[in-house]
């Protein structure tokens, strides 16, 4: 079998995160995990965090094991009863992989709850850049990490063995005076360009007034501001185990779906 082609130069990814100070989508993906737990009726005793941003996780979670987002997690097979996989999933050249690893840490219904950026996220900034750069140069480099769709991460969970699959997305809009702010934001979350693919020398000055000015008119927002999309997906999913409850055999239902109902059975008509 082929190695899976790595997107991400994770020299670059390191060197960035190392530099993030800016953690609000960070915080609001906690809080959005922490109310998801709110909700699930039992306690978690042996939680483990795998994030690229360790320090802010483990304050949100204190006693919880954190582990970074390599390509072979450093968790232990069944140890765990809770695994979030913090906002970092996105640049993994393997996801599945990842999620694969996550539900063997886990103990027989054991919860996994990973958040990534996903969907819309930056599809301003993708268009305009791309128009911008075809325009003023011919050609086009990858700038903005391809985001999966929301169908495609249900998928990847199954995939994955998980039981009871949830995928779900929570979208925010960020405005910014300009593309540049923006892209000064985008540096200080830890998530500017480490594409493997990446341009390696400087980009025209032109590209990016044009962008800006591509930006202002498409997505304007109230102020003279522009407007940045970022969704936040959620997958969510259980170790599986006997406990569980189960899809029920076609044709093994003790009830007509009519007498339920309270209706009458009405017969399809044949055709011949």
């Amino acid at each position: 079998m082929a190695p899976i082609p790595d997107l991400t130069d994770h020299t670059a990814l390191t060197r960035n995160r190392v530099k993030a100070h800016a953690f609000f989508l960070h915080d609001e993906a906690i809080a959005e995990i922490q109310q998801r737990l709110a909700e699930v009726n039992r306690s978690f005793t042996t939680p483990a965090i795998v994030t690229g941003f360790p320090d802010i996780w483990a304050n949100a979670f204190p006693g919880a094991a954190v582990v970074p987002d390599e390509p072979v997690l450093a968790l232990q097979p069944g140890a765990h009863d809770l695994v979030i996989h913090g906002l970092s999933l996105h640049w993994a050249a393997d996801p599945v992989g990842q999620l694969v690893q996550c539900r063997h840490a886990l103990a027989p219904d054991g919860l996994m709850i990973a958040v990534l950026f996903g969907g819309q996220t930056l599809a301003e900034l993708r268009a305009v850049l791309a128009e911008a750069e075809t325009a003023e140069t011919g050609g086009l480099s990858p700038r903005v990490l391809p985001m999966a769709e929301l169908r495609d991460l249900g998928g990847l969970l199954q995939r994955a063995g998980f039981a009871l699959p949830v995928a779900d997305a929570h979208s925010l809009t960020v405005t910014y005076a300009d593309t540049q702010a923006l892209m000064q934001d985008l540096r200080a979350m830890g998530e500017a360009n480490a594409l493997a693919g990446r341009l390696r020398r400087p980009t025209r000055a032109g590209v990016f007034a044009r962008a800006d000015l591509l930006y202002r008119h498409s997505f304007p927002a109230e102020g003279g501001r522009i407007a940045a999309t970022f969704d936040l997906m959620f997958l969510t999913g259980w170790s599986p185990a006997d406990s569980q409850p189960k899809a029920l055999r076609p044709g093994s239902a003790a009830q007509k779906l009519a007498d339920a109902l309270g209706v009458v059975e009405q017969p399809l008509p044949r055709h011949s």
